[in-house]
């Protein structure tokens, strides 16, 4: 048992945190008092970053670890470097500043650097009134083991009433839009799966979305079809018909074996015959997620997935790192997957990094989860110009997003205080659909 004392309340969930990402929770005791107790100091006595080095060499030292990312915990790190870069005046001087104040690994310090030389190269509209649409369908066609997403099983009836329901939200934000002078740079409709609606469903959709927000000033419109087992013709004309021009397909593994532990339906060879539907039906732009450090899988097999993807062509690639999360199947058969697994996560996102950066891709966004194998990192690579808008800014927040459907999240940005007002849709669809004017009314309050 490691015993703590954090004597800053204002700062103890941050120092928390990082505790818990060299032991379990259930090894670490943060309120101690007296004994073997490592006392973190006061804000009078440290800054935050202090705190967090002095603590970070105590765990270290006693578990013999070390962190990549050494002392941070937020799921932003590029934002971060941004910043440092302005108060700094260059990239250069905010990689030494990472290293000596956040003790961030060479490697990852390069990773932000490299993914920072990508954005410069993307262009933006930095016009207030742009703004990023995200539009979220909860349904899927199996739950997988580590999701702990608003997801449920594809039910005819119950789309029909959601879709009624985003329906009409989608007319009034359209509305709102109309009045406020406001347009869409980027539309992203995602879940859950999208494409697990029926294909007239599916086509009521996308000519709903493009109906209502697509304009010569919309920058991109993607819409994820990450199951390719819910991937037909039908669909793919559909969606391309309404100006659709990036999917995802998401494989997440290409090993038979794995597909099955996790919960998927799909085979190998269905990623294979998807791709080439999409390609054929005029998809520019395809993404194809995977993820390191699947139960059971070694980074042979992770090298190997990567591989058979990297010969389909995607313009975009994402690899994730396995996350171990509340409301998942996963925590309740291996909750310490995340400490036990971390090795050969690094291994597996070193390869890859590494073959990726050879066949012509570079990374142009990433982000941190709790609970994440190994202490890493999602990270979106891209071959140059096919870049995501809107991943970048989701995840940068320099520009409003605006989230309709369950679960949603509205971020609105106020960019003279560099701040952001978080609106919430509530989580469970059904509920939804029952109080769906009042959804309504929250965006149009807080806009």
């Amino acid at each position: 048992m490691f015993r703590l004392t954090i004597r800053d309340d204002k700062n103890r969930y941050e120092l928390t945190e990082l505790a818990k990402m060299f032991v379990s929770a259930d090894e670490l005791d943060c309120f101690a008092e007296g004994g073997n107790v490592f006392v973190v100091p006061g804000p009078d006595e440290m800054d935050r970053n202090a705190q967090k080095r002095a603590l970070y060499r105590y765990m270290s030292e006693k578990t013999g670890r070390e962190l990549k990312w050494g002392t941070l915990t937020g799921v932003r790190p590029l934002k971060l470097f941004n910043k440092l870069v302005r108060l700094t005046g260059s990239p250069e001087a905010a990689e030494t500043a990472l290293k000596a104040d956040y003790l961030v690994s060479e490697e990852k310090t390069a990773l932000l650097r490299n993914v920072w030389n990508t954005q410069s190269t993307v262009s933006f509209d930095r016009d207030p009134k742009a703004v990023g649409l995200y539009i979220g369908i909860p349904f899927c066609p199996t739950r997988c083991l580590y999701c702990s997403f608003t997801s449920n099983k594809y039910s005819g009836d119950k789309a029909e009433a959601y879709l009624a329901a985003l329906e009409k939200e989608m007319d009034a934000l359209s509305r709102l839009f109309r009045e406020k002078g406001m347009y869409a740079e980027s539309v992203y409709v995602g879940g859950g799966t999208p494409s697990s609606l029926e294909e007239d469903q599916f086509r009521r959709l996308t000519d709903k979305t493009a109906a209502s927000f697509l304009s010569q000033k919309t920058a991109e419109f993607t819409v994820e079809c990450g199951r390719p087992d819910s991937i037909t013709k039908g669909k793919l004309s559909a969606l391309v018909k309404a100006g659709c021009g990036r999917i995802s397909i998401n494989p997440q593994s290409m090993q038979q074996k794995t597909l099955d532990r996790i919960g998927r339906l799909h085979r190998p060879e269905d990623i294979t015959n998807a791709f080439a539907m999409a390609k054929a039906a005029g998809v520019r732009i395809i993404n194809a997620d995977l993820i390191a450090g699947l139960p059971g899988e070694t980074p042979d097999d992770m090298a190997d997935s990567l591989r058979k993807i990297m010969d389909l062509g995607p313009q975009n690639i994402t690899v994730h790192t396995l996350a171990v999360k509340r409301g998942s199947r996963l925590i309740e058969e291996n909750k310490d997957l995340s400490y036990s697994g971390g090795d050969t996560v690094c291994e597996m996102l070193s390869q890859a990094y590494g073959k990726l950066g050879a066949a012509g891709y570079s990374p142009y966004y990433m982000y941190r989860q709790k609970h994440m194998t190994g202490n890493m990192e999602n990270t979106g690579w891209s071959l140059p110009g096919c870049e995501s808008i809107y991943n970048i800014r989701i995840m940068e927040e320099d520009q409003s997003i605006i989230a309709l459907g369950a679960g949603g999240v509205s971020k609105i940005y106020y960019p003279d205080e560099d701040r952001v007002e978080r609106v919430a849709n509530v989580s469970n669809y059904e509920i939804y659909v029952d109080r769906i004017d009042e959804m309504i009314k929250r965006k149009e309050d807080a806009l």
